[in-house]
């Protein structure tokens, strides 16, 4: 009876510590035998997409290498809540905040604040180019050289034939509006070489999500039944639109994706999405905690350092023994 009133104990104790913290936020600390050397303050544009969640987990784990602890928020793409999570870290005095803002311009005023707190802020994969703000340094995917190669994959894939694309667009972030560009200057170079012509009829909000991809694609068949492709902005864009192919009985419709997550890679492998250019969202975190302790010993740092992306194919993921 004794062991199992203390084994009752344990599950209330454990159940009780699952619900310390929301499930949109983590915290970590360096070894109980480590000194820590402050804390840095992480708020992403979302911790849904895997994406982003990498990128928390390996700023964490190199800034717990390190001697630093961490505290990862999900801003849940709501500029207001990242302001929130923002001057939390202000008033916590935090060592460095991390930022993927959910609204590059809005995010400008707490910015302004966290500067003149002297906190430093760096930003990873989405920049906060506005004036009036000081970032330390931005690390992120080449996001405009990674449309180009989005571009070009289309180009491959469409063939002599050509055709017309649709473009599943996220406004919110520049990250983003990056892609969407270079896949745009690309084409319009393709168009201009007198080659079998590419016409993007329709750019269409995704949100950057399943869901509301999904819609946008769906609108995009009504409105042109002779859609021939599809560049999503990223993964989660991507398997909404193929969703749509596959509800309108239109599975040839070739979809460009962007970023390389596993679902995505495995959409790849099975003939769902064409191509990836794939984004290495762990380099990204553990470049960003460098940045961090390269900055606070005073070395000045570059305003941008960009990671190339790689296209990934079919051929690609029949090598991948990550996949199924």
């Amino acid at each position: 009876m004794k062991i199992r009133f203390l084994t009752l104990l344990a599950c209330a104790l454990a159940c009780l510590t699952g619900c310390d913290k929301p499930a949109d936020s983590s915290s970590s600390a360096p070894s109980s035998d480590t000194k820590s050397k402050g804390t840095i303050g992480v708020s992403l544009l979302t911790l849904d997409n895997p994406f982003f969640k990498v990128i928390g987990d390996s700023i964490a784990a190199e800034a717990r290498k390190h001697g630093y602890e961490t505290i990862v928020v999900s801003g849940d793409k709501d500029p207001a809540k990242q302001g929130n999570q923002v001057k939390d870290f202000i008033v916590k005095k935090v060592s460095a905040i991390v930022l993927s803002p959910c609204d590059s311009k809005a995010i400008v005023p707490v910015i302004q604040e966290a500067n003149a707190a002297g906190i430093p802020v760096f930003t990873v994969d989405i920049p906060c180019n506005e004036p009036g703000v000081k970032i330390v340094t931005q690390v992120a995917t080449d996001n405009y050289a990674g449309g180009k190669e989005a571009a070009q994959a289309m180009i491959e894939a469409l063939g002599e034939a050509g055709g017309k694309v649709a473009v599943l667009a996220f406004k919110q972030a520049e990250s983003c509006i990056l892609r969407v560009k270079g896949f745009r200057e690309v084409i319009d170079a393709h168009n201009a070489s007198g080659k079998a012509k590419i016409e993007i009829v329709a750019e269409l909000e995704s949100g950057g999500a399943k869901d509301v991809g999904f819609k946008a694609a769906e609108d995009a068949l009504q409105a042109h039944a002779d859609l021939r492709g599809i560049f999503a902005i990223n993964d989660p864009a991507a398997l909404g639109a193929r969703a749509a192919t596959e509800k309108a009985g239109k599975t040839q419709i070739v979809i460009v994706g962007f970023d390389g997550q596993p679902e995505g890679k495995q959409a790849i492998k099975d003939g769902k999405i064409f191509a990836d250019p794939i984004q290495f969202p762990d380099k990204m975190g553990v470049q960003i905690v460098d940045a961090i302790i390269r900055h606070s010993k005073g070395e000045t740092l570059p305003p941008q350092m960009l990671i190339p992306t790689s296209l990934y194919k079919k051929a690609d993921a029949l090598k991948d023994p990550e996949l199924k």
